[in-house]
């Protein structure tokens, strides 16, 4: 007998797992290169050492290790303090206790897509949602007026994603303090994906997080992107509310439970050593970005982009006429690169989500690059 499930198939989660880990080259990985476990611990400060050597492989506080919610607090300044983070098993367990503490089925959410697929599944599958569309023609922008439009006298909840997945996109400072501005007005919580904050392309674009400037906000992290550790499996929101967080963990008890302890001390070796790890995460960015233009100008008869502000992805176009499905495939058939196609994200173009943020892009542009020399002369241009 089939169960019925509640929630429909994680097509990004479903696509990936059948070829992210024979692929040979990943072209569209998430995350920013990653450290071996020795390479971190030699990252360790003394008072950090303490901890690691001594640690014991019991249970952990659910809330998460005191001294890692310390280091994390000092992520967002003096508006946060460690009794306002909760910890999490990565950044999706927080969506979920997100959205299954804010949301009834009464409420109404506003979430900006395209997006990372949960962002958008979980509210919906609680209550009515309304989506607002990033627009590609004017770089990727986003349109506060369209967000003020479709908010109802039931709207209890705006979900934003900057530096923006898959697009690399940011707003600006002004913009940011606009949606504040309007969620103040309407009484809306703001829950903000800021899993790329820390990999701005131009540091003086980062944007400050929403927890820190808005009292009715909820910052997500995890160190799976901008510190290149997904096996940790340690995420975070960060929230002004303490009450709501309480909530939050309540949720959390039918899950996780309490995070992983090694994956917490080690976490904290990694953040407080952020910025030698930021340092070289912004060298790597900055190399590839620069074969990365290179490419879109040599091939600009079948590519366009729109250049990332942030992040370590990009979502280019692809021109000719034959679906980007399609090309997806014939690409990890023949040179072992896997990118991903913008049906993925409900999205029916041929924009296809590439990642630059691994030592092997050289390699992986490269065989994109004989790809198209073999392939082009059966790609139609599209009028």
């Amino acid at each position: 007998m089939r169960v019925k499930l509640k929630y429909p198939e994680f097509k990004l989660e479903s696509y990936l797992a059948k070829r992210e880990f024979s692929a040979p080259f990943n072209l569209c990985a998430s995350d920013i290169e990653t450290y071996s476990m020795n390479e971190i611990v030699q990252m360790a400060d003394e008072q950090s050492l303490v901890p690691w050597n001594d640690l014991k492989l019991s249970y952990t506080e659910p809330m998460g290790h005191p001294l890692l919610r310390e280091e994390i607090s000092k992520i967002y300044g003096e508006n946060i303090d460690r009794e306002q983070v909760l910890c999490f098993a990565g950044a999706q367990e927080g969506i979920y206790c997100m959205a299954h503490t804010l949301l009834d089925p009464k409420d109404h959410a506003i979430i900006v897509t395209p997006c990372y697929q949960s962002l958008e599944t979980l509210p919906s599958a609680i209550c009515p949602t309304s989506k607002i569309q990033l627009q590609y023609k004017k770089g990727w922008g986003l349109d506060v007026e369209q967000i003020e439009n479709a908010i109802k006298p039931n709207t209890k909840l705006l979900v934003v994603n900057f530096p923006h997945n898959p697009t690399g996109a940011l707003i600006t400072c002004s913009t940011q303090l606009k949606l504040v501005e309007l969620a103040r007005k309407h009484g809306l919580w703001i829950f903000s994906d800021e899993v790329y904050r820390f990999l701005e392309v131009n540091p003086a674009d980062r944007l400050s997080s929403f927890a820190s400037i808005y009292e009715k906000g909820l910052s997500l992290s995890v160190m799976s992107k901008a510190y290149g550790l997904g096996g940790l499996r340690i995420g975070w929101i960060a929230c002004q509310d303490k009450q709501l967080l309480g909530k939050m963990n309540e949720i959390k008890h039918y899950l996780s439970i309490c995070n992983s302890g090694p994956s917490e001390i080690l976490s904290l070796i990694a953040l407080k050593a952020s910025e030698k790890i930021h340092n070289q995460n912004h060298h790597l960015l900055k190399e590839n970005l620069k074969q990365l233009d290179s490419f879109f100008v040599q091939n600009a008869e079948w590519f366009e982009w729109v250049r990332p502000k942030g992040g370590c992805i990009a979502y280019p176009l692809f021109k000719g006429d034959v679906p980007i499905d399609k090309l997806a495939d014939d690409l990890l058939e023949q040179f072992g690169v896997l990118i991903l196609p913008a049906n993925i994200y409900g999205d029916c173009s041929n924009h296809f989500r590439i990642s630059f943020g691994r030592k092997s892009m050289p390699q992986a542009l490269e065989r994109l690059n004989q790809f198209i020399h073999k392939n082009k002369n059966q790609w139609g241009k599209k009028k």
